[in-house]
C-alpha cells in the first residue's frame, strides 16, 4: 500500500508516462492527450449543427473512457490513499507563502485561497475564474493540452508541438514568478 499512497520517483514514473505514447500508437494510433474529451462529450451531448462539433465522435470514445478512468482515480485517492499528515513543502516556499497569507499546508491546494467564499474575492476570482478561462482558452488556442503536445506530439516531432511546449513552459515561468506575486498580494 505504501508504494501507491507515496509519490513515485521520476525513474519510475517517467518512463511509464513515456511508454504510454508507443502502446498507444500500437493500440490503433491513438494520441494521448485529456483536452480533446470536452469536445467529444459536447459532440455526444449537443446534437447542435456546429461545424466543429460535426464528427464521428464514437471512434474517440476511447479518450472518454480514459477520462473517466482519471476521475475515478482521483477519487480512489482521495478515498483510500488520503495522507492525514501535512502537506510538506520547503522551507523556503513556506516562508514566502506566509507573506502572501497562506499558512495553512495541510491539503494539496491551500484553503486561504482555494474555497468558495475565496471565489467572491478579487484573488480567488482571477485565480479560479480567469485562471480557469485562460486554461482552457490557451488549450484551444494551441490545439492542445500539455500532455498532448509536450508528452504525444514531441515524442512524434512535431514541430507545433515543440513549439506549443516552448510557450507552455515560458508562460509558466512568467506566471509563476512575476503575475502570481502580484495575485497573491491582492
Amino acid at each position: 500500500m505504501n508504494a501507491l499512497s507515496a509519490p513515485w520517483p521520476w525513474y519510475v514514473a517517467g518512463p511509464l508516462i513515456g511508454l504510454m505514447v508507443p502502446l498507444l500508437l500500437l493500440l490503433g494510433n491513438r494520441h494521448f492527450g485529456i483536452s480533446s474529451s470536452l469536445r467529444h462529450i459536447c459532440a455526444a451531448c449537443l446534437p447542435a449543427k456546429t461545424p466543429f462539433f460535426s464528427y464521428d465522435w464514437k471512434k474517440e470514445s476511447w479518450n472518454l473512457v480514459f477520462a473517466a478512468g482519471i476521475l475515478l482515480g482521483g477519487a480512489i485517492a482521495t478515498f483510500l490513499f488520503t495522507d492525514p499528515q501535512p502537506v510538506v513543502i520547503h522551507p523556503q516556499l513556506a516562508a514566502e507563502l506566509q507573506g502572501y497569507g497562506v499558512t495553512d499546508h495541510h491539503a494539496l491546494l491551500p484553503v486561504q485561497l482555494f474555497n468558495w467564499p475565496a471565489l467572491l474575492t478579487l484573488r480567488g476570482f482571477i485565480l479560479m475564474v480567469v485562471g480557469g478561462f485562460l486554461v482552457g482558452f490557451g488549450t484551444r488556442y494551441a490545439g492542445g493540452c500539455t500532455s498532448g503536445h509536450s508528452i504525444m506530439g514531441l515524442s512524434n516531432l512535431q514541430w507545433p508541438s515543440l513549439v506549443a511546449t516552448c510557450c507552455f513552459m515560458a508562460g509558466g515561468f512568467i506566471m509563476a514568478n512575476l503575475i502570481l506575486p502580484s495575485i497573491l498580494h491582492l
